[in-house]
């Protein structure tokens, strides 16, 4: 078998959102993203350090019903230099919680969508 002409790299991952505007002002808020672009009238590139993010309202993958899939693990990691100052952050902010603060390293929340995502200290 001859080497796989995919790179080893993640270039981008894409977090489900019901609504963009909405959606991109909390992880701004949240993630501190100061930039970005509009694609389609659905997705919203985040200017972002290593792994980009796009925010997309996914149209094509909604259910029958219209039903946004949702990210019901946290299959996205964000990093931090303080696990505990992060978590306080969050709370203040009045995010939804899922864990504290576990094994003194990562905890997990949700977005307003209730996709799971992790912050997990570097």
């Amino acid at each position: 078998m001859g080497r796989s002409p995919i790179k080893n790299r993640v270039n981008l991952v894409f977090i489900p959102v019901s609504n963009l505007k909405k959606s991109k002002e909390w992880y701004a808020r949240i993630l501190g993203i100061n930039d970005g672009e509009i694609h389609f009238d659905h997705l919203f590139v985040a200017e972002m350090e290593g792994t980009g993010l796009i925010l997309d309202e996914m149209p094509m993958w909604r259910d029958e019903n219209g039903e946004l899939p949702r990210l019901n693990v946290p299959a996205i990691q964000f990093g931090t230099e303080d696990v505990h100052s992060s978590y306080k952050f969050m709370k203040e902010q009045g995010v939804e919680l899922v864990t504290d603060v576990q094994h003194d390293h990562f905890f997990v929340f949700k977005d307003p969508d209730g996709n799971m995502l992790m912050v997990c200290e570097d």
